[in-house]
């Protein structure tokens, strides 16, 4: 078996950590999601649900690149 470089290494953890920063961003937006739906389909304040839908995507989007 062949042993990885330092520099191997180095890239494979940083793509691992890039990757899980994809999957948790897309577990909070699903739970977002899933939260607005309910909110507008079983609560019947859908005005409210696509606001919060529209402005905790916009925020998961920046917060996301900005510290990402």
């Amino acid at each position: 078996m062949a042993e990885a470089t330092h520099e191997e290494f180095r890239e494979h953890q940083e793509t691992y950590q890039a990757f899980s920063k994809l999957i948790l961003f897309m577990i909070l937006w699903l739970v977002l999601l899933l939260g607005t739906m309910a909110l507008g389909l079983v609560g019947g304040v859908s005005i409210l649900a696509l606001l919060l839908g529209v402005g905790g995507t916009l925020a998961l989007i920046i917060g996301f690149a900005v510290y990402g």
